[in-house]
């Protein structure tokens, strides 16, 4: 695993950081999956930390995966972070990506992701998240690692040009699929030219965001008190 600063290195780039709080009940009732026991609500999910998705070899149950992509062809299986996003443009033809998007697409469900916006010399945090209330579901990919003895499933998030909402903080956004039929399409064995069609930029209006404490800069912050809105500051005009 790379070794990373109490400020992760990822703040430039989307998708860098979410939360996935929802509640185990809630996320069983709204998505009729299993919910492993080990489940637990978290605010602050990084690459190269473990988190949960829905994987197409296994679409009811919650999988543990870590965030970043180890290609199956890997010599050493080493993580070193940098495949925890995956542009959609040429993802087909890329080496990293070329089989997973064919036969292991993935979805990474979250409460919200967060973003910087820029002041000066300051990064500002911002959460995201769906203005229906309803789950987000990303967009994503897996693969599998083995040496023969162990193994290592690892996943990248699609990415693609923002909407309106994100452009002002970023030239990058994960993809949402907002329709359960896209969501179960996306999880099926759906062909590639279909499947790329299902990577779109969502419709503006989508998303709220407000201000959220500079506690999230750093992964060993991990609560509730993540979520909560920070007002902005007085402007002088």
């Amino acid at each position: 695993m790379v070794c990373l600063s109490s400020e992760f290195k990822t703040m430039n780039v989307m998708c860098g950081r979410y939360s996935l709080a929802i509640d185990a009940d809630k996320f069983r009732q709204e998505y009729n999956v299993e919910v492993p026991e080990a489940y637990k609500p978290r605010y602050n999910i990084a690459p190269t930390q473990s988190a949960w998705v829905l994987s197409a070899d296994e679409p009811g149950t919650l999988t543990r995966m870590k965030w970043g992509l180890i290609p199956h062809w890997s010599r050493d299986g080493q993580s070193r972070g940098r495949l925890f996003n995956a542009r959609k443009e040429g993802i087909s033809a890329k080496p990293s990506f070329r089989i997973p998007i064919r036969q292991h697409r993935c979805l990474v469900p979250a409460d919200g992701f967060y973003e910087w916006r820029k002041e000066g010399n300051t990064k500002v945090p911002y959460r995201l998240f769906l203005k229906n209330g309803h789950m987000m579901m990303m967009a994503g990919i897996f693969d599998e690692w083995t040496n023969g003895t162990e193994k290592q499933l690892t996943f990248s998030i699609i990415t693609t040009s923002p909407n309106k909402e994100i452009s002002a903080l970023h030239d990058r956004m994960p993809v949402l699929l907002l329709r359960r039929e896209d969501q179960r399409a996306w999880m099926s064995s759906l062909v590639l030219e279909d499947a790329l069609d299902l990577l779109k930029t969502p419709p503006d209006g989508t998303l709220l965001n407000y201000r959220v404490s500079a506690l999230v800069n750093s992964i060993s912050n991990d609560s509730p008190d993540l979520h909560k809105e920070v007002p902005e500051p007085p402007s002088l005009f």
